[in-house]
């Protein structure tokens, strides 16, 4: 309430005085101004009253038998029930001395005995007054910490669901990773089991009948895939199929178009040795035959593979996990946590991304949060990623400076951010992605985060190159296990 005068009706004021004939004026001039009043004659009742049922202000005398005012006023202000009731006091004792003593023991404000009656009446609505600005302040300081927790609580949610999000785009994109070698498992596991069920029995008869000296032939042509162990894009082997073709048809092999995709798939780029076999049923067969247990031995080496690749992203799955699980304070070489990071987006680096990594040999370790700093990557890089439209170059440089500070630039050859909204991108809820496709707090986090590291983060754009740079200190030493 922040009128200029209290409702009398409102008010209860206690009365605290050893002579009858003031409590009766008191009693009288106050009732009659719309007060309520409550009398006492003794300091130790009038505290139990004001504990059980707190006034709004007290008058209060000093020279009183048992507890004198000063007591009294001191007990009222030690106790959490009464220590906020304004006391006023009212006394004949007129020394600088009485006066400074009631101020030292908690008392607003001192009138002398005899008073005159407007001006005991004026002090009184003013320090009610006071004391209604006070519970109104207090009100509304509770009110404004309650709304600060929500906030908080709010804030707390949005950055978990922007973190989510982030999340979101990743594990989708190691779901896609995951998928591609466990299908590649699968195919070559069917293959594999095919070939043990049916044609394992019959390789065993096509080598009991074959000439002696063609068997060494046999496993040489086995063997021509894994000799030539490179990458053959899709348009290497598309034109060596035509070649093949090509020549199988001038020297008037039957099916040639057929042993063309056969000899193509096993590396084989020329026909010289292979012609007089070619020419012959026995010989086809023996390519026929070569050509199944190359594909066996493909798909032993494709499971390996992609074994081997799936384990790599789930090992980085459980550094991540496992580090980013921990809000302590940890020391090593940030280098490793972009590396997880990177793995976990090994799927976009074959979909047009061209990465480029500059990392130092030789990094010092320092003391950083794992989790928070996996978020700083995976922001900027899922960033990059999305302002380039998942196509383009994306280099990321690690540097020292002066043995004292960490670089890491994430330069990406996006369209750019307008020089417009540069000083903006930082601000919370600021985002210039379509509505619904984020909350605007991505960048925002990261720069607390940095900022939590007693870092700098910095940015530079233009047409076809944007660069964020996060400077970090190297933290040798923590201190209390908090930067």
């Amino acid at each position: 309430m922040t009128t200029n005068s209290p409702p009398p009706n409102k008010s209860n004021i206690m009365v605290i005085d050893d002579t009858p004939e003031n409590l009766r004026l008191f009693k009288l001039l106050l009732t009659k101004k719309g007060y309520t009043v409550q009398i006492f004659a003794d300091g130790e009742s009038a505290i139990a009253s004001a504990k059980e049922q707190p006034p709004h202000l007290i008058l209060l005398d000093i020279n009183m038998p048992g507890l004198n005012g000063y007591q009294v006023c001191e007990k009222l202000k030690a106790d959490h029930l009464t220590c906020d009731i304004p006391v006023i006091f009212i006394s004949a004792l007129n020394e600088v001395f009485d006066k400074v003593k009631a101020f030292q023991v908690g008392g607003v404000d001192y009138i002398t005995k005899p008073f005159d009656v407007e001006e005991l009446l004026a002090r009184i609505n003013t320090h009610l007054y006071l004391r209604n600005l006070q519970e109104d302040l207090q009100e509304k300081n509770k009110q404004l910490e309650q709304t600060l927790l929500e906030l908080q609580r709010t804030q707390t949610q949005l950055i978990n669901s922007e973190k989510m999000a982030a999340l979101g785009q990743l594990v989708a994109g190691i779901a896609h990773e995951l998928n591609t070698p466990f299908g590649a498992i699968r195919a070559s596991i069917d293959m594999i089991a095919n070939f043990v069920q049916k044609g394992l029995f019959e390789l065993y008869n096509f080598m009991e009948n074959l000439p002696r000296e063609n068997h060494q032939i046999f496993w040489d042509i086995v063997n021509i895939s894994d000799e030539k162990n490179i990458y053959v894009s899709t348009k290497e082997m598309r034109n060596n199929r035509k070649k093949l073709a090509q020549l199988l048809k001038e020297n008037d092999i039957a099916n040639y178009q057929e042993l063309a995709d056969m000899l193509a798939d096993m590396k084989i780029d020329s026909l010289e040795g292979f012609l007089p076999l070619l020419r012959e049923n026995q010989g086809i067969k023996l390519f026929q035959k070569a050509y199944e247990v190359s594909n066996l031995k493909s798909s032993t080496n494709t499971i390996i593979t992609a074994t081997e690749k799936s384990a790599k992203v789930i090992y980085a799955l459980k550094v991540y996990n496992n580090k980013g699980s921990s809000k302590k304070l940890c020391q090593g070489n940030i280098i490793e946590g972009i590396e997880t990071v990177l793995t976990l987006y090994t799927n976009y680096w074959k979909r047009g991304i061209n990465l480029i990594k500059d990392f130092p040999e030789n990094l010092p370790e320092t003391w950083f949060y794992p989790d928070d700093l996996h978020q700083v990557w995976i922001h900027l890089i899922q960033n990059a990623l999305q302002a380039m439209n998942y196509q383009g170059t994306l280099t990321i440089k690690i540097s020292i400076k002066e043995e004292k500070n960490v670089w890491v630039e994430f330069t990406d050859s996006g369209a750019g951010i307008s020089p417009d909204i540069l000083a903006l991108i930082f601000e919370p809820f600021f985002s210039t992605k379509s509505c619904g496709e984020g909350s605007g707090l991505g960048l925002n986090i990261v720069k607390k985060i940095i900022d939590k590291h007693h870092g700098k983060i910095e940015v530079e754009s233009e047409p076809g190159q944007t660069t964020f740079r996060i400077i970090l200190p190297v933290i040798l030493t923590p201190l209390n296990n908090e930067i």
